[in-house]
């Protein structure tokens, strides 16, 4: 265990029964893997997207799409290379730890266990909207379908693998399904030119409606074009999560790029069919900068308010399909951690008969909805409900940009260290790929920090680091366990890692 006294951490023995107690069920192929992560993102174009027009006008969001597929182009050909050479659960972390060492896999993993605890937290507020809106229920109501949106998904997850990934290929195609059917109704009454460019700016340098539309493509400048990056994140979030299905995957080594980069080519179609055609019919991109239903908005404008509550259960359902695929990550990645003793081990108990992390999904759920419900009791209905929708959807966008950056060195590193790895695909963007990926995270990142009304969630991620940090150094460095992502790394790649 050279390598990990140098590191300045220790190893604990364990016997088979550990493994035999933590072992996962393979079952996912290609097209399970491509709707786990198209199903993951989804939820991104029915809502959230949007309210970077509001910094950008319509042009400034379109620029800052372009800006932001090219770092997930970027990104997910890297994944497509790490994932195949290093087939563990672990994903973000274990590519990271093989590369950088035990602190560098753990600051990862941190960073990704921020962006999947904290993003079903949004998504479930934003079911809770559409459900508001079904049901006509008070403001007051919404903690009951976060808490109920938690149990049916979780008990979902536990049921078993092939019962998980059956839901998120039926819900995931069922999102889908919804979007195209507005694409093809917006189609005929879209007007561009009169609603996406319906924003101009005001003498104080606000945005202000211009009620015949033909405003200028980029309102506020390049800057308002940067502004919106942030938000344009949300169109493609969550779609690396895919490697974390690595180990329940039938053979990773090619299903797992070819569903990552399918899953991919799905969402750039969707996201620009979105931003053009739910920008392009009444309300158009003003109403839409603060809409929280954008999509529904969209459907009320072309077929009128008379059949709102049927559209918004229509729309809800890209929002189920990205809780329920999300809450599957949010459990892998704890459990990958916690197997190798990065967080408390007793997290990485796998069910007994169904074989699924089902102490891991309970233990992140309860987290998510915690911090939902004392933002909500601390801050009341509504300016509780504009926390979560912004504040924590701002801390799930900073920690994945860190997880970015953090899996774009890996990938440089592992090019560089460790050239004779087998590689079953490799990234035709090499090293200049996972560059732009990190330049642009970093540029994501400091308008972040620019932006004083989502700079709380920044704090609230460095509250998360400081906790999770302090928890390893005292305590996690210490109690390592040779799980498999571990022994590969330790043998940086050189002898096949024994499998459990």
């Amino acid at each position: 265990m050279a390598d990990g006294r140098k590191a300045g951490v220790t190893y604990t023995t364990v016997d088979v029964a550990y493994f035999e107690q933590r072992a996962l069920k393979r079952h996912a192929r290609v097209w399970s893997l491509w709707a786990l992560g198209v199903g993951a993102v989804i939820s991104g174009h029915f809502s959230g997207w949007n309210l970077g027009i509001a910094s950008g006008g319509w042009g400034g969001m379109f620029i800052a799409a372009v800006i932001i597929a090219i770092m997930y182009l970027g990104l997910t050909f890297s994944i497509a290379e790490m994932s195949p050479a290093l087939p563990h659960t672990g994903a973000a972390y274990s590519f990271a730890r093989t590369t950088m060492g035990p602190w560098g896999g753990f600051v990862t993993g941190l960073c990704e266990n921020v962006e999947y605890v904290i993003t079903p937290a949004v998504v479930v507020s934003f079911i809770g909207s559409y459900m508001g809106s079904i049901f006509g229920t008070p403001p007051a109501f919404q903690p009951v379908y976060w808490i109920f949106g938690y149990i049916i998904f979780v008990g979902l997850n536990i049921a078993g693998v092939e019962l998980s990934f059956r839901v998120t290929l039926v819900v995931t195609l069922a999102a889908l399904a919804c979007l195209v059917a507005f694409w093809v109704s917006a189609l005929p009454v879209a007007n561009f030119s009169r609603w996406a460019l319906n924003i101009g700016v005001g003498p104080d340098g606000a945005a202000v409606e211009l009620p015949n539309g033909g405003g200028p493509f980029l309102p506020f400048g390049l800057g308002g074009a940067l502004a919106a990056l942030p938000f344009a994140v949300w169109l493609f979030l969550a779609i690396e999560q895919l490697p974390l299905a690595a180990e329940e995957s039938v053979d990773p080594k090619t299903d797992m790029p070819k569903g990552i980069m399918l899953g991919m080519a799905t969402l750039i179609v969707s996201a620009f069919m979105i931003l053009w055609l739910n920008s392009s019919v009444a309300n158009g991109s003003f109403g839409l900068s603060t809409s929280l239903e954008p999509l529904l908005d969209g459907f009320k404008a072309i077929y009128g308010d008379g059949l709102a509550r049927l559209l918004a259960f229509v729309a809800v359902i890209g929002l189920i399909a990205s809780f329920h695929t999300i809450i599957y990550a949010q459990g892998r990645q704890i459990y990958s951690l916690s197997r190798a003793g990065y967080f408390p081990r007793g997290l990485s108990v796998t069910h007994g008969g169904r074989k699924t992390p089902h102490v891991a999904m309970v233990a992140g759920a309860v987290v998510g909805l915690v911090i939902m419900l004392a933002i909500w009791f601390a801050l009341g209905a509504e300016a509780g409900a504009a926390a979560i929708g912004g504040t924590l959807l701002n801390m799930a966008v900073f920690g994945a940009m860190l997880s970015y950056i953090m899996q774009a060195v890996s990938f440089i590193l592992m090019r560089r260290n460790m050239p004779d790895i087998a590689r079953p695909y490799k990234s035709p963007f090499g090293i200049t790929g996972a560059a732009l990926t990190i330049v642009i995270a970093l540029v994501t990142v400091y308008f972040q920090l620019s932006d004083p009304v989502y700079r709380n969630g920044v704090l609230g991620v460095a509250i998360w680091f400081a906790v999770g940090i302090a928890y390893f150094a005292l305590i996690g460095r210490h109690k390592l366990v040779l799980s498999p992502e571990e022994e590969f790394a330790l043998s940086k790649g050189t002898a096949e890692y024994k499998s459990y």
